[in-house]
């Protein structure tokens, strides 16, 4: 009973194939396909798609977000020019069907803003994001070009945490008070790199270890391997010294998960001890080894006490003012917010605020989903990520028994996702295009791997 339940809850009984064969929309729009058949340039469509959403990422952390804008906008049309012209039953997935779903709870907190306007900028936003996850959920179907395009991220990353390193050795002015000036850590240098802010190049590093992590075993040869290695070395120790709290809160919990996930992928190979003992074993090490590590340097012991002291620390005390202005805000708009987009929350956020505690977000990606869109959104936000979950784990299984190397990207994706929700609590960096599309790229890193199982059309 449950299992059927839960089988519903993430839509695996849910014919997208079967919908669009039937579908009048996509009967009328035979001509694109016959177009499309005859043209020489979309032969290579899918390597066009996989140029775009590359450059994308090739270039966020050093342009505008005008410019970043821009290049969204171009992959949604190509993307949109590529449906319309597709076959029945390709492409579409589950997760696709949660994500329109969610954005169409944030259309309608949109439409019922009291702060139109301003609410319409952030649903361009989130279009643009959507349609670039669209893009690249079709692209990366193919598992070479789903690497090709990791592969710039985690090249990109390289020279972010290059960066960001050199900015620990030969000094780096800080551009705000990053830390409270009271406190142990006051003289502390907290790399920021290309991105402009310690909390922001946290979440940009997050997916670059637990990718960099899998690349290690997907990638076949050994120069790609060190080529991984190094990556996974630099971008580690870069966001170590971002001393971003929730950046390291974020790396312990996707660095968990990813371990999990690599030992069960692995224990089929193992004897009945180990396959019993091996996860309990590298779990109690790896907690040994981040006591230690915590106790033994200083500036990292005094950052991670910070955490629990509650009001004493300064940035501590700003997000719990900000979080008690942000209830107020949910309790007096519940069902679907002040509508999405920092552009809204500015235009109300100052008439619950308390006296001195500015602020441009919610601090927290939940209490900032809830305000912005209620509790209809935040449930549809959950939704799309038990979906997501659902089908990750479902992939998971089926590349477990034949131990394809495409599994770990798979678990890569998974346990970013873990670590950014993590990190989504104190923080909301994702409202930043350098992070944002990566959320996004995870989320198709695990729509991509959805396999279509036919079953005959029936009309009972």
């Amino acid at each position: 009973m449950l299992s059927a339940v839960w089988q519903h809850v993430i839509l695996n009984r849910f014919a997208l194939h079967q919908w669009r064969q039937v579908s009048v929309i996509h009967q009328l729009l035979g001509f694109l396909r016959q177009w499309r058949q005859g043209s020489w340039l979309l032969q290579w469509a899918d390597g066009i798609g996989l140029v775009l959403a590359a450059i994308i990422f090739a270039l966020a952390p050093y342009v505008s977000t005008t410019l970043l804008g821009v290049l969204m906008l171009a992959c949604g049309g190509f993307w949109v020019l590529l449906t319309l012209s597709d076959e029945a039953g390709e492409g579409l997935t589950p997760i696709h069907l949660v994500v329109v779903l969610y954005w169409g709870v944030i259309a309608l907190a949109t439409a019922v803003s009291p702060v139109k306007a301003a609410a319409l900028q952030g649903l361009i936003k989130l279009t643009l994001n959507v349609v670039l996850f669209l893009l690249m959920a079709r692209v990366m179907r193919r598992s070479s070009l789903r690497t090709a395009l990791i592969a710039v991220y985690l090249l990109t990353s390289l020279i972010v945490s290059g960066y960001g390193l050199r900015q620990w050795f030969f000094g780096a002015e800080a551009l705000a008070t990053w830390v409270d000036p009271t406190s142990n850590l006051a003289g502390t240098t907290r790399v920021y790199s290309y991105l402009g802010n310690p909390n922001l190049l946290a979440g940009y590093l997050v997916p670059a270890v637990m990718l960099s992590a899998a690349a290690l075993f997907a990638w076949p040869r050994w120069t790609p391997k060190l080529l991984a290695g190094v990556a996974l070395v630099a971008n580690s120790v870069c966001l170590v010294l971002t001393f971003s709290r929730g950046g390291w809160l974020a790396f312990v919990a996707g660095g968990g998960v990813m371990t999990m996930l690599l030992v069960q992928f692995w224990a089929i190979r193992f004897n009945a001890f180990w396959r019993r003992w091996a996860l309990p074993t590298l779990v109690g090490a790896s907690m040994v080894v981040l006591v230690m590590a915590v106790m033994a340097v200083a500036p990292l012991r005094d950052r991670v006490m910070s955490i629990f002291v509650g009001r004493e620390d300064s940035s501590n005390n700003f997000r719990l003012n900000v979080w008690a202005a942000v209830m107020d805000m949910i309790r007096d708009r519940p069902l679907l917010g002040i509508g999405p987009g920092n552009d809204a929350f500015n235009a109300i956020y100052p008439f619950y605020q308390r006296p001195r505690y500015t602020a441009l977000s919610a601090y927290s990606i939940f209490l900032e989903i809830a305000v912005e869109a209620g509790i209809l959104g935040l449930a549809a936000f959950l939704w799309l990520m038990t979906v997501t979950l659902g089908q990750g784990w479902r992939a998971w299984l089926r590349l477990r028994e034949t131990q394809a190397r495409e599994a770990y990207w798979l678990m890569a994706a998974i346990a970013t996702q873990a670590g950014m929700l993590i990190q989504g609590l104190v923080d909301t960096i994702w409202y930043r295009p350098q992070v944002s599309t990566l959320w996004w790229l995870m989320l198709a890193i695990v729509a991509s791997y959805y396999v279509v199982k036919p079953r005959p059309l029936t009309w009972e």
